[in-house]
């Protein structure tokens, strides 16, 4: 009987060891998964062609072209904190992510793409179902022309708010101005087909999709908004 029980005893550690063991095997690959995601939209951000690319390829070229600084909010550049060291705080009601070190002062990533001269910041904000996550990418001479953005997260409906994600409705920011006369605008994204194309500050927003939409216009006027300090000390 005490056999019976040692053996029993002694298949549970053992599962227990290899379940744990599994558990954070997966963790790690479900992480590394989510840092490439992320890693792929900094790139389409800028227009980086990456259909063709490998894990290996993302890595890389993240190695040769990307830099990331982080800033204070008032625009300064420190030297001494890398990301990694930044845990994410987001706001359950308006899914804004801010960033901040262990002593709960407040920091801003900002990525730097050498071939196109782009500056890649995170983006965050409420949609009609959850939080949208994504990036937008800036000139880093002027800080207002836009380069492109990309959203790598998000719980929108398929077919409508989930059309943020769709390559028709990111190309309409490319090319267009945050700033006139040298106040920040923003972007407005407008009801569907009601956009002046003409128009420097404002897309064509998504049919059947309003909430999303002007989710996406205030998560972008409010985060621009807090890296301007950082654009009016650097614009060229």
């Amino acid at each position: 009987m005490k056999n019976k029980y040692a053996f029993i005893l002694t298949i549970t550690v053992i599962c227990s060891l290899l379940l744990s063991l599994v558990s954070e095997v997966l963790k790690e690959r479900q992480s590394k998964n989510i840092a490439i995601d992320r890693k792929k939209n900094i790139l389409s951000a800028v227009g980086v062609d990456i259909s063709k690319f490998s894990i290996l390829d993302i890595d890389q070229y993240f190695i040769d072209n990307i830099d990331t600084l982080i800033i204070t909010t008032e625009g300064s550049v420190v030297n001494n904190i890398s990301i990694e060291s930044l845990f994410e705080k987001e706001n359950s009601q308006t899914g804004e992510i801010k960033y901040f070190d262990q002593k709960e002062e407040e920091f801003l990533p900002i990525y730097t793409e050498k071939a196109s001269k782009a500056i890649i910041l995170p983006v965050s904000g409420k949609g009609l179902w959850g939080s949208l996550y994504g990036y937008f990418a800036l000139d880093a001479d002027n800080f207002s022309t836009v380069k492109g953005i990309t959203f790598y997260k998000h719980k929108e409906t398929p077919g409508l708010g989930a059309e943020i994600s769709e390559k028709w409705f990111q190309s309409n920011f490319i090319g267009k101005e945050i700033y006139g006369n040298d106040v920040l605008t923003s972007i407005n994204v407008t009801k569907a087909g009601l956009a002046d194309k003409s128009a420097l500050h404002e897309v064509d927003g998504i049919s059947g999709a309003t909430i999303t939409s002007n989710g996406v216009t205030d998560l972008l006027k409010r985060d621009l908004k807090r890296y301007e300090p950082y654009f009016i000390k650097n614009k060229k």
